[in-house]
């Protein structure tokens, strides 16, 4: 007979938080599917509203609405929509005068009877400033002062209580990064402008071009067709590149490529006596200059052979070279 032991403690628990866990994680998918139902007129009116003011958007929210605001703001900025956080309860001691003409003012309620809000409200009205709400209860102070209105469907929070903002504060969240998206596409904001905007760290690394790290002029290791074997040795050993590309004497067109794997393939007593044009390889792989430098790593790992640098063509000519390495300094892998 085998035994079964009886559950202990922190079994019993270790259930318990899982089934709080999922509980709460259902409410608030249940909040995003209602939010994504009535999505209308109002959300696609407050994406135009920001998207051709001339200022920026302000956004302001008390408490867990302000980190979320925060958030907001941060995500707006980063995705070409210039944007600031502005706490509501400073605003009427003196940041109201960060908020200029031609601004947007999004604010985050979910009662829509923060207090701390009536004074960024009232300003709003007095200089004709549209006001966007993202908030629970239209009927509210700020929902009855917004020109544009994002209702958040009523969805019990996932607090045991119903008190701390759980469900709400989720679904603002999500709201935010919709309208934060929509704005992008309606810019036509491209991978080169979030490059400029994220220099740094991983996402940056990703989005460099060949064009900012390819070696240019006279490093590259370039032979004319006609050039005999025992002077192209020497441009590839001095160039350090591995390689010398083999290009047209008049339009600098790329002809081919000479490897080391070219010369092992042709080493016999004759190689010194043949030209750059006998050995090359034709047709070789090459990038764009506005390629990911991400492109070129697949490149050159692509294939049987893997290779270690690609010459960059503009229009059938040759611009640049770059090596493997390159893209590993830059912290492209």
């Amino acid at each position: 007979m085998n035994a079964r032991h009886a559950p202990t403690a922190a079994d019993i628990g270790g259930e318990r938080d899982l089934g709080a866990a999922r509980h709460v994680l259902a409410l608030e998918i249940r909040g995003l599917e209602a939010l994504n139902r009535i999505l209308d007129r109002a959300f696609t009116d407050a994406v135009g509203a920001m998207a051709t003011t001339a200022g920026r958007v302000v956004v302001t929210g008390m408490g867990k609405s302000g980190h979320i605001a925060r958030k907001i703001a941060s995500t707006l900025s980063s995705t070409g929509s210039p944007a600031f956080y502005i706490h509501p309860g400073e605003a009427g001691h003196g940041d109201l005068g960060m908020i200029a003409a031609g601004d947007v003012v999004v604010a985050l309620s979910n009662s829509g009877e923060t207090p701390e809000l009536s004074a960024i409200i009232a300003f709003t009205r007095r200089f004709e400033l549209p006001l966007i709400a993202i908030l629970g209860n239209p009927d509210s102070t700020l929902g009855e002062a917004a020109d544009i209105l994002l209702t958040l469907p009523a969805v019990p929070e996932a607090c045991p209580m119903g008190l701390a903002p759980t469900t709400s504060s989720t679904m603002m969240l999500a709201l935010g990064d919709a309208l934060a998206v929509a704005l992008l596409e309606r810019r036509g904001f491209s991978p080169d402008d979030f490059h400029v905007l994220h220099p740094d760290g991983k996402l940056g690394q990703r989005l460099i071009r060949v064009s900012e790290i390819m070696h240019t002029g006279d490093v590259m290791p370039l032979v004319p067709p006609n050039m005999g074997m025992a002077d192209v040795i020497v441009t590839m050993t001095a160039k350090s590149f591995g390689c010398v590309g083999v290009i047209g004497e008049r339009n600098r067109e790329l002809l081919g490529v000479i490897t080391d794997g070219d010369l092992r393939r042709h080493m016999d007593e004759k190689l010194l006596d043949r030209s750059a044009r006998d050995v090359m390889t034709p047709n070789p792989r090459t990038i764009r200059p506005q390629a990911l430098a991400a492109e070129a790593v697949r490149s050159m790992n692509a294939h049987d052979r893997p290779i270690t640098s690609l010459f960059v063509l503009d229009r059938d000519r040759v611009v640049g070279i770059v090596h493997i390495h390159d893209c590993l300094r830059a912290g492209v892998v």
